[in-house]
């Protein structure tokens, strides 16, 4: 049995870690088994080296950095193997550059290319344990260059070392135990969880759960790499990674395969919209309890940003136990969705004196494009809402997550949205499907797994953009040219009519760091599409709840509202996903909602280690590996 252990920096910290660190290999190996270790560098390493060019240079150049940055593992391979030796354990230490990890040639933020395996697989068949430098890299051709990964690239060298050499298992040690249903630093109650697919755990990863990298989750489900994140302090079982059934893929372009891999098309779905409605606490927790009454089934569903003290809601509707002979338009009439909408904000009546608003579209349809990894690559959004305007498909509802950009369109174009949007991406049409389960567990899986805060995005809201098609495209390739990602995108429902042209909202949330580059690339782009002024809001948090077991359990999210109207937070904006739903509050109730949410809605694990209570970690507890 063939195992990749990775150590993160905390685990290899000092001479005593090591020699800990040297002591599980050794067991692993007699226990019959071959061992490849990925090792961070020691502790503070990386930190005291970037303090070092600091004060050296105030803008050194990315080469010279990646020469220096990558010095920090050799350290750590070296002073581990001497370890091992010791011991009586044959082991030798490896580079990046050594092992023949290929990469682009992107210093700070390479992407692996390709693993050339032969001399690890040399030292592994004489019994040595190979102990690679993770983070790193070299660029192919006669003059390589040495390359990083960017920070946390050490799970990503590990798990593509796992998919190169097919590993039987992937083991990433930590400073935790696994992986919490949120962070056990700002929610004491916080629980283990002993399985997670990795859908659920690239939408935590990508929304701020340290514990793994991202990009280490994406190669493991494309690749079905094994995958476990255990503690280095203590002998417990640790969170397993559930990966779909791998497809035949090539090692060639390793971490540069289509960003795209599949179309999907649900039909049979009804929008209801609602605005000219005062704002008011406990709304959509209101909305979600009277759909969960009714049994019906909401998709997607998003809240707009404020205006004149009323927000526009809009969700798709779809009843998936309809009978085939029955037709959605019979089962959920429009004089039944006003009536809920209405029960729900008003009990069942509003005052004359108010304007109530509710519109109901029958025919609508959702087109998706699904991936991995997609909201961290800028440009593949831009390209979707491209071909849908190059083809004539106007958008009526945008929602976004770390694996699927979905769209809410008339069901009359669907045909015609599906054929260019499998050309544009290059996907055979014939396997078009609409939402399945690739995964394959012998547990039901929990309906929410964790909950997460972010709280260092911005929000940018983009007034009076022209409502036709090729107007999100516009706007998201501008940032796309900048190099910007974006995580959420509401399209307000609300039409205004400037000078006869019809308009609408657009906000959308990009990391602090982001915020002044896009709000300058979208104010050069203003004139040319004609919008009206452009909002920054950097006092924002966004609060998100994932899990697979979501879908058609409307009740769940029906908690998720109703634990943030108990705390009295008022919900700035909405959207959501098969796997995940994300609202934004005000930056200082973000800790607040989290708790709160977290209480609500993350039911116990049974059978399993609670808490952090009881087990033996070190002193200070970081949610990050």
């Amino acid at each position: 049995m063939l195992i990749i252990q990775k150590y993160g920096g905390t685990s290899v910290g000092s001479v005593e870690r090591l020699k800990a660190v040297a002591q599980r290999v050794k067991q692993t190996v007699q226990n019959n088994n071959n061992v490849v270790l990925v090792v961070s560098a020691m502790g503070k390493t990386t930190d005291d080296l970037l303090g070092l060019s600091k004060a050296i240079s105030t803008n050194p150049s990315a080469r010279e950095m990646d020469m220096l940055l990558s010095t920090g593992e050799q350290v750590s391979i070296a002073l581990l193997s001497m370890a091992l030796q010791e011991l009586g354990q044959p082991a030798i230490s490896l580079t990046g550059a050594q092992v023949e990890i290929i990469t682009d040639a992107e210093h700070g933020r390479a992407r692996i290319l390709e693993i050339q395996p032969k001399r690890i697989q040399h030292y592994l068949n004489q019994g040595t344990v190979v102990v690679v430098a993770g983070f790193q890299g070299m660029t192919s051709g006669d003059n390589f260059e040495i390359t990083t990964l960017g920070r946390g690239g050490s799970d990503i060298s590990a798990v593509a070392l796992g998919a190169a050499l097919k590993a039987n298992l992937c083991e990433i040690y930590t400073d935790v135990p696994g992986i919490f249903t949120t962070d056990p630093r700002i929610v004491p109650e916080a629980q283990l969880i002993p399985e997670i697919t990795c859908d659920e755990m690239l939408e935590l990863a990508s929304l701020g759960a340290k514990v793994l990298h991202p990009r280490a989750v994406e190669i493991a489900r494309n690749y079905g790499v094994p995958l476990v994140v255990r503690s280095s302090w203590n002998n417990a079982p640790g969170t397993r990674i559930i990966s779909p059934m791998p497809k035949p893929r090539s090692l060639k372009g390793l971490e540069i395969n289509k960003a795209v891999y599949g179309v999907e098309l649900e039909t049979n779905q009804v929008k209801v919209a609602r605005w000219q409605g005062r704002d008011r606490l406990g709304v959509a927790a209101g909305l979600f309890d009277e759909i969960a009454r009714d049994n019906l089934d909401v998709n997607l569903m998003i809240q707009s940003i404020q205006e004149d003290d009323g927000k526009d809601i809009a969700l798709t509707v779809v009843n998936r136990g309809l009978d085939q002979a029955e037709t959605l338009a019979a089962a959920v009439s429009e004089s039944k969705l006003k009536k809920l909408i209405t029960s729900a904000l008003y009990g069942g009546t509003w005052q004359g004196s108010e304007e109530l608003e509710v519109m109901v579209e029958q025919n609508m349809a959702t087109v998706a494009i699904t991936g991995t990894g997609m909201i961290g690559r800028p440009g593949v959004a831009a390209k979707m809402f491209s071909t849908l305007a190059e083809a004539g498909v106007n958008i009526e509802m945008i929602s976004t997550s770390e694996l699927k950009i979905t769209c809410v369109i008339n069901a009359e174009v669907c045909d015609r949205a599906v054929a260019a949007l499998c050309q544009a991406f290059e996907i055979d049409r014939s396997v078009v499907l609409g939402p399945i389960q690739e995964f394959s567990t012998d547990s039901s899986p929990s309906p929410v797994c964790g909950a997460v805060v972010d709280l260092n995005q911005a929000c940018i809201t983009i007034r009076h953009v022209r409502d036709q098609p090729g107007m999100a495209a516009k706007v998201f390739g501008r940032l796309a040219q900048e190099n910007i990602s974006v995580d959420m995108i509401i399209q307000s429902q609300r039409c205004h009519r400037l000078n006869g042209i019809p308009s609408c909202d657009i906000a959308f949330t990009v990391a602090q760091a982001d915020a002044e580059a896009a709000s300058m690339a979208l104010k050069a782009l203003a004139l040319s599409i004609g919008c009206g002024e452009i909002l920054v809001d950097t006092e924002i948090a966004k609060v998100s709840l994932v899990g697979g077991g979501m879908v058609g359990q409307p009740g769940v999210v029906a908690q998720f509202f109703e634990a943030l109207a108990q705390q009295q937070i008022t919900i700035q904006m909405i959207t959501s996903s098969d796997t995940k739903i994300s609202c934004v509050v005000a930056q200082e109730e973000g800790v607040k909602a989290l708790n709160a949410v977290h209480k609500g809605s993350i039911p116990v694990v049974k059978n399993y280690p609670q808490t952090l209570k009881g087990l033996a970690t070190p002193a200070k507890h970081s949610y990050a590996g």
